[in-house]
């Protein structure tokens, strides 16, 4: 694969997490959504399915086809997320709490499928070896986070603590493929 192909799918594994995080604080200290919030929680969710696809590339043909069926499990999760950031803007849903209620089976749907596929995606990530281990584990831990608090059904603060471990676990991925080196040869990129 081109290094620069490396590079922007790193950087693509940076911005995307960093502006979900943004948006869980401005949802955190905005007491619900807000159009700007929502606007740039779009942005994040759209360029996640193209993410983590790309993370997947970078370990081919080394990782399984387990990890590609996580990887487009976790992908397809955020193309629904994506749609319910739009729902959000067009309906003026004021919070999480309104959004699940207005779409409760479906989403926790997708939940489940984001979280079942990112954990088979990262657990398959850790065994090629080629991604950083240290932010595969926090990807993975960030997903438990977020399975144990949906069946003890905890307030959705605690929703946010699981999304951000998996996002600085994506980010510390990025970076390490944006500034280090290429997973398949071990050339500084």
């Amino acid at each position: 694969m081109d290094p620069r192909l490396y590079k922007l799918i790193g950087i693509v594994a940076i911005i995307a997490p960093t502006l979900h995080v943004l948006t869980d604080i401005m949802e955190v200290t905005g007491n619900g959504f807000s159009r700007p919030q929502l606007i740039i929680n779009y942005t994040a969710f759209l360029l996640i399915p193209f993410m983590i696809v790309g993370l997947y590339s970078v370990q081919h043909p080394r990782i399984s086809w387990f990890g590609l069926a996580g990887a487009i499990s976790y992908g397809i999760s955020f193309i629904y997320f994506t749609h319910t950031t739009l729902l959000s803007l067009e309906e003026v849903i004021p919070d999480y709490e309104s959004l699940w209620n207005r779409l409760g089976t479906a989403y926790t749907f997708h939940g489940v499928l984001m979280i079942v596929g990112g954990i088979v995606f990262g657990l398959s990530s850790l065994k090629t070896g080629m991604l950083w281990p240290e932010g595969l584990v926090l990807f993975i831990a960030g997903l438990a986070v977020n399975l144990l608090i949906g069946l003890e059904s905890l307030p959705d603060i605690f929703q946010t603590v699981g999304s951000t471990i998996r996002n600085i676990g994506l980010i510390g991925i990025g970076l390490k493929i944006s500034f280090g080196q290429d997973p398949g040869t071990g050339e500084s990129i």
